[in-house]
């Protein structure tokens, strides 16, 4: 603890999942950091600084998320680690803020039982008091604090409500710990506890009728259904998939429209030469080829905030919990696989709430099959290809459907053998998982969280799409072959060279050497293939909205292999789609594997073996295609 009288206390909020943890510590601090209803999104101890109505400085922890300190997973043992001081560079907390859902106080209390266990101070953030005043629940906040030995504060911390109240409880003196009165015979403590946590929510937390059904219970009658439930999950996640293609067009004309006015302007500035067709042809076209598919990344971030804010998630995750189990896994692998819809870094991190260390791993190897986001540019250029123009979005919405669903569906059947070869754990595991009222989406960290999205997107754009694209545009242009046409031209750079040798390799396939070449860049980046077909292809950038988006489609569909076939057919195309479903194309994934997995072993051999599969999978569709005359 804290010895030196003006150094700041140090405070450590901890709770439940779904307690409102995250958004009292950003009310306190003001910093910014993601809100979901699920344990995993806090996965690492986030500090910050708060003042008290005195003016006097709070360093303020944002432990993990748990439901215990039983240790068993590793959010669980970083919450324990922090509140005994075993943290690295961290001391004992001064004080600790409990923070409960008024709502569900029965389940919510029994962490706080095991933090006062621990002799230390503390404070009970009694919070959504407003969710639980409308399920009838009638609160006695005085008579909750009588019976823990500890200060109670009524709080809404989502409306900044109760906030001064909280700092005033940590003036200093700061409280003492409180006496542990209800294991005094020194029984089974988690008996002790339940029996005490029950007695004191008949006293401080009284239903005037047990069995009056909420609107979430009402709702939950309809999306948990054995039947009704599978039903609207499938509409809600094609809704999903139907509206990034729909309302995503009018900002991605706005963005194509900019780039082409962009690129005109440049070039009315500078004269014709090697400087100008960079500038235009490697940096605006291939970075612009990337961003201009930034409006559907968004919008995936944006429902999927939508889901988690207003609790939903956490329903689909207990309806899956029983197709994971076929699969080998549980419910709790099922929210870092859908993390890793949106990115499969934040996906793998989230595993550490998983307490089997072998469930962990096996969700940790199949997690970068989850879709992500950087691969929807490839999907976006691609799809429209296998469609006639006329064709609605309705049609790109199921393909990009099946997309996911035939990833999702690997993953699972690849769980299930790997799980079943690591064998079964020593002390099985349950699956606990908290169904959080109904509510509202936080609008503020939803947005602040999609904006955090757009400019780690951008960043990477401006970072290693921007340099990959000048590599490119240099590699296929460079040496000139002067008097040659645009082919003769990229034939003799040294881009051409290594698409003839790269050709023998990917055109079993159905590829030819330039899409191979835009294949191999890709790996460090998915996002890079879409601009690496731009420079490969010599797509020019136009004045009109939709040119510019259809000119590197047009390309593509009018290439052809020497003897005039064309190459990118039906057959070829969902061939590439196959391989971009599989391939592990993202080096920050494997490093972040090898971290939480503690093997760089581990890491590798994902990283191979995901990749011969993609080339594997892709080889079979589309040989099996030709002999079945497609």
């Amino acid at each position: 603890m804290t010895s030196v009288t003006d150094a700041p206390s140090t405070i450590a909020l901890i709770g439940n999942p779904n307690a409102g943890k995250t958004t009292l510590f950003n009310a306190l601090t003001g910093a910014n950091q993601r809100v979901g209803n699920y344990a995993g999104v806090t996965v690492e101890v986030k500090s910050g600084e708060a003042y008290t109505p005195h003016g006097r400085k709070l360093r303020v922890l944002d432990l993990p998320g748990c439901y215990s300190l039983r240790a068993n997973s590793p959010d669980e043992k970083v919450a324990l680690d922090a509140l005994n001081g075993s943290l690295p560079g961290e001391s004992i907390p001064d004080l600790v803020v409990c923070v409960v859902d008024a709502s569900n106080l029965e389940r919510h209390l029994q962490l706080t039982l095991q933090v006062i266990e621990l002799g230390l101070p503390c404070v009970l953030a009694l919070n959504m008091v407003d969710i639980a005043e409308r399920s009838g629940l009638r609160l006695d906040p005085a008579k909750l604090s009588e019976e823990l030995g500890i200060p109670v504060v009524p709080m809404q911390a989502n409306a900044k409500k109760g906030i001064v109240e909280l700092k005033q409880a940590l003036r200093l003196p700061l409280p003492v710990a409180s006496e542990v009165t209800w294991n005094s015979a020194g029984g089974d403590p988690e008996a002790a506890r339940r029996a005490f946590v029950t007695r004191v929510c008949e006293l401080a937390a009284r239903r005037p009728d047990a069995h009056q059904q909420t609107l979430s219970d009402k709702i939950d009658s309809v999306l948990l259904h054995p039947i009704l439930g599978w039903i609207s999950m499938a509409v809600i996640f094609f809704a999903v998939f139907w509206a990034i293609f729909s309302f995503a067009a009018i900002p991605m004309g706005w963005i194509e429209s900019g780039q082409g006015a962009l690129g005109n302007w440049i070039e009315s500035l500078m004269p014709d030469g090697d400087l100008r067709s960079l500038v235009v042809d490697g940096i605006i076209g291939g970075v612009g080829g990337v961003v201009m598919f930034l409006p559907q990344i968004l919008l995936l971030f944006l429902f999927i905030g939508l889901l988690e804010s207003s609790g939903y998630m956490a329903r689909a995750a207990y309806l899956m919990d029983g197709v994971m189990a076929k699969a080998g896994l549980s419910g709790k692998s099922f929210l870092p696989l859908f993390s890793s819809y949106a990115c499969a870094i934040p996906g793998v991190m989230a595993t550490r709430t998983i307490d089997s260390a072998k469930e962990r791993l096996v969700t940790i190897f199949v997690a970068p099959w989850m879709s992500c986001s950087a691969r929807l540019p490839v999907y976006f250029l691609v799809v429209p290809l296998l469609l006639h123009e006329h064709e609605g979005t309705w049609k790109q919405a199921l393909i990009l459907f099946s997309i996911y669903s035939l990833g999702t569906l690997t993953a699972f059947i690849v769980a299930r053998i790997l799980r079943g070869r690591l064998g079964e754990d020593i002390s099985p595991g349950h699956f606990l998982l908290e169904l959080p009222p109904y509510r509202r989406p936080q609008w503020n960290y939803i947005f602040r969280h999609v904006l955090e999205r757009a400019f780690s997107f951008v960043k990477k754009a401006g970072t290693i799409i921007l340099g990959l694209s000048i590599l490119l545009w240099a590699l296929s242009t460079y040496p000139k072959k002067e008097g040659a046409d645009d082919a003769e031209a990229l034939a003799h750079s040294a881009m051409g060279r290594i698409g003839e040798v790269i050709e023998p390799i990917v055109k079993p396939l159905g590829f030819d050497g330039r899409m191979g070449t835009a294949i191999l860049t890709s790996f460090a980046a998915r996002e890079v293939f879409v601009s690496s077909m731009a420079i490969l292809y010599r797509v020019e950038e136009s004045d009109s909205e939709e040119d510019t988006r259809n000119a590197l489609r047009d390309k593509l569909a009018a290439a052809t292999w020497p003897d005039g076939r064309p190459i990118f057919t039906p057959l070829s195309l969902i061939s590439l789609l196959v391989f971009f479903i599989y391939a592990l194309q993202c080096l920050p994934t494997t490093a972040v594997v090898a971290r939480e997995s503690g093997s760089w072993k581990w890491a590798i051999g994902q990283f191979v073996f995901m990749t011969g599969f993609a080339y594997t999978a892709s080889l079979v569709v589309f040989q099996a295609g030709k002999l079945l005359g497609f």
